[in-house]
């Protein structure tokens, strides 16, 4: 069979489709999460900071280290399994524990990430929650407990995967800090199906709160988009005004377009990732197929409420600053053809101003060749009465007769030689 040469990357991406899978997870079990937000615009350096803090992790409980590069890893530390995966503005670190410890949500269970390794941690807290996955005795017992662990105003719970589980969460930060979930394992449903139940619901934590920053920025922004929109309807309302004041408006118009790009430069990566994460909000609720438990809001009902709101708020913004740069745009073509329409019309008022000044110019040196005319046509019969003057004996003409018949010849010898140099000057 002939070979066909393999694609260099052919490997690795096939590899990278199964390269995260789910966690095993038993009923009886707890987990804790911690989800760690880099520094904006400081993605390489915190990829490698990021492996290097794994590593230290590893090296206080005696762990195997990933290999270079890695974007991910699973591994045991101590008693507990570790799961560890690097995103584009975060690192996740899932860590889960076999019993359900001496008390619900105890704090203490985060006591495995030492508090001088998360010290040195290079990003901020973005998330940090703790899941509880009980067996199910019955759905008044997982209802009593619910209504003891969370915020009954803003308690969720739902059955999930057709009923093989019940989850829940109020979406609030405990007084240690931390998110609660609480998944109800019904009887014969397996550990990888758990394990997908707890992945999503920390995903959904995750992602719901990396959206949230959308929001906050939004808000930030907000006085400045006000600003920037009063400031471009003020402008737009005064451009019937022509003139200088066209450009003045246009200087002002520069000004706010050039706001305007700054900010759109300064949101556009975070709006677009607050889309895309809430996406993927939206994408592993729906994966977990709910249905109503207990006549409880469900998860998609809690976002609908609370979380969609947020998101609209912010493609509202994205929409608006978008058309207030294609509003500036507008303004800029419509200024600049008043612009140029004015200085069109001044720069005709100029022409006919230089025409009547050449015009006056050209009647002026007609004016004047005239009186050349006169002047030299003066000397120059004065010069030929000079040269006739004899011819007053011969002829027994007086000198005033003879003066007389020369004059009008040497008028138009004159005329005639001044208007051949003209024409010759003028071309």
């Amino acid at each position: 069979m002939p070979t066909v040469k393999d694609h260099p990357l052919r490997y690795q991406l096939s590899n990278e489709l199964h390269a995260r899978p789910f966690p095993s997870v038993g009923a009886g079990s707890r987990a804790v999460f911690l989800a760690l937000k880099h520094a904006e615009g400081d993605v390489q350096n915190a990829a490698d900071a990021d492996l290097v803090h794994l590593i230290q992790l590893l090296d206080r409980y005696g762990t195997a280290h990933p290999q270079p590069g890695a974007t991910h890893f699973s591994g045991p530390i101590g008693r507990h399994n570790l799961k560890w995966e690097r995103h584009t503005e975060f690192v996740t670190y899932t860590l889960m524990m076999d019993g359900l410890g001496e008390r619900p949500f105890d704090p203490m269970d985060f006591d495995v990430f030492p508090s001088d390794w998360l010290e040195a941690a290079q990003g901020t807290r973005m998330v940090s929650a703790m899941l509880r996955v009980e067996p199910s005795q019955s759905d008044t017992e997982a209802g009593d407990k619910l209504e003891d662990w969370f915020v009954r105003e803003s308690l969720a719970a739902s059955a999930v995967l057709d009923g093989a589980a019940i989850v829940a969460s109020d979406f609030h930060i405990d007084p240690a800090g931390h998110s609660r979930f609480a998944v109800f394992a019904r009887e014969g449903v397996g550990q990888g199906r758990l394990g997908r139940i707890v992945q999503r619901l920390f995903e959904i934590e995750t992602y719901k709160s990396m959206s949230m920053l959308g929001f906050a920025q939004t808000r930030e922004i907000g006085p400045q988009m006000g600003a920037l929109d009063s400031g471009l309807t003020t402008l737009m309302g005064s451009m019937q005004v022509g003139g200088e004041a066209a450009e003045r408006q246009l200087d002002e118009l520069l000004r706010i377009s050039t706001d305007l790009e700054a900010l759109q430069a300064q949101t556009e990566f975070r709006f677009g990732a607050t889309g895309a994460y809430e996406a993927i909000v939206n994408q592993r609720i729906a994966t977990l197929r709910e249905l109503p438990f207990e006549g409880r809001q469900t998860l998609t009902e809690f976002m609908m409420r609370r979380f969609d709101p947020a998101m609209r708020t912010v493609k509202s913004s994205q929409t608006r600053l978008s058309r207030m740069s294609e509003r500036a745009v507008r303004a800029s073509q419509l200024l600049r053809t008043r612009v140029d329409v004015d200085r069109s019309a001044q720069n005709q008022k100029l022409l006919e101003s230089m025409d009547r000044r050449a015009d006056m110019q050209f009647r002026l040196q007609e004016t004047v060749e005239g009186l050349s005319v006169v002047a030299i046509s003066y000397y120059a019969v004065s010069l030929a009465s000079y040269l006739i003057y004899p011819l007053t004996g011969v002829t027994g003409t007086s000198k005033g007769i003879l003066t007389a018949l020369v004059t009008l010849p040497v008028v138009l010898i004159v005329w005639l030689s001044v208007r051949r140099l003209r024409k010759k000057t003028h071309g």
